[in-house]
């Protein structure tokens, strides 16, 4: 799967980091949706917000995605990472629900 193959809601929370856009990228998470970075949980629009203005979008984050797959309910998705903060590969596992994405999970 490459980065246009993409599912909709995956699609549009990497354009958003790579545009720089933190409203676009909530934008694709329900309202209740949630962010796991490495252990760390970040439920609902105001925490996700305030983490990537620290940590993801806040730290000039860039996503290159290097290769994706069907996962148990979802998709993990391969990213090379150039940031202030972090740089290298992350795994990504996105939950889809409908159009929106239920959660983004950092697991390496």
């Amino acid at each position: 799967m490459t980065e246009q193959d993409l599912p909709a809601p995956v699609a549009r929370a990497v354009n958003a980091v790579n545009a720089g856009d933190t409203d676009a990228f909530l934008s694709a998470f329900a309202t209740d949706g949630w962010i796991n970075d490495n252990g760390r949980r970040f439920t609902g629009h105001d925490e996700m917000r305030s983490w990537s203005d620290r940590e993801l979008i806040g730290a000039n984050s860039r996503f290159e995605v290097t290769g994706s797959e069907r996962a148990d309910g979802g998709l993990s998705v391969d990213i090379e990472v150039a940031s202030d903060g972090f740089n290298g590969y992350s795994r990504f596992e996105f939950e889809v629900e409908g159009d929106l994405l239920r959660s983004m999970t950092i697991t390496a």
